[in-house]
């Protein structure tokens, strides 16, 4: 009883069914891997493009944006400043009013609102008397010699008059004073 029985074992691999199959002659894969890395510095190339077109379309885009916002605020305030000049006569009216009738409740309350308005809509009256001649804000109409009996004597270009107000719409003039001015 004795008998030796003999056990016949074959080798198996995990690449068994890939690697028996495939002939062992093979031709090299370096082609098709070629072809690959080309097909991938291709789309990388493409896409590449697409981004930069994508990037600079955004840009544009946003750039288009901020001029169309730029553009509606600059149309806004040019009619608000048509829309100002249109009311500087109404005022005018009101301070020759006032001059000729300095106590007349109904002048004043009229020229406080309308001062009210100015100052809520960003318009400020122009100071004029006392200044200097700037030609930004204010128009000589006529040069006078300076007053004798003014103490301190105005230097010369100095404003000793105001024939007409003039108003500033936030910082642009809306109109210049009309001014008389000390040689």
């Amino acid at each position: 009883m004795d008998e030796k029985k003999e056990v016949k074992i074959d080798t198996v691999s995990i690449n068994d069914g890939a690697a028996n199959d495939a002939p062992a002659n093979q031709p090299d894969q370096t082609p098709a891997t070629t072809d690959t890395d080309e097909q991938i510095e291709k789309l990388t190339a493409q896409l590449s493009e697409i981004t930069d077109k994508y990037l600079r379309t955004a840009a544009e885009l946003e750039n288009t944006r901020r001029r169309a916002a730029l553009d509606i605020e600059s149309a806004t305030r040019n009619r608000a400043m048509a829309i100002a000049k249109k009311f500087l006569p109404v005022m005018d009216a009101i301070e020759s009013a006032k001059k000729h009738n300095p106590d007349d409740a109904g002048i004043k309350s009229m020229a406080m609102a309308m001062d009210n308005a100015f100052a809520q809509i960003g318009i400020t009256k122009i100071d004029s008397i006392g200044q200097i001649l700037n030609p930004q804000f204010h128009n000589a109409i006529q040069v006078v010699p300076a007053p004798s009996d003014a103490n301190p004597k105005p230097a010369p270009n100095t404003i000793i008059e105001e024939m007409q107000p003039g108003y500033m719409f936030g910082d642009t003039v809306l109109r210049t004073a009309m001014v008389v001015v000390s040689k």
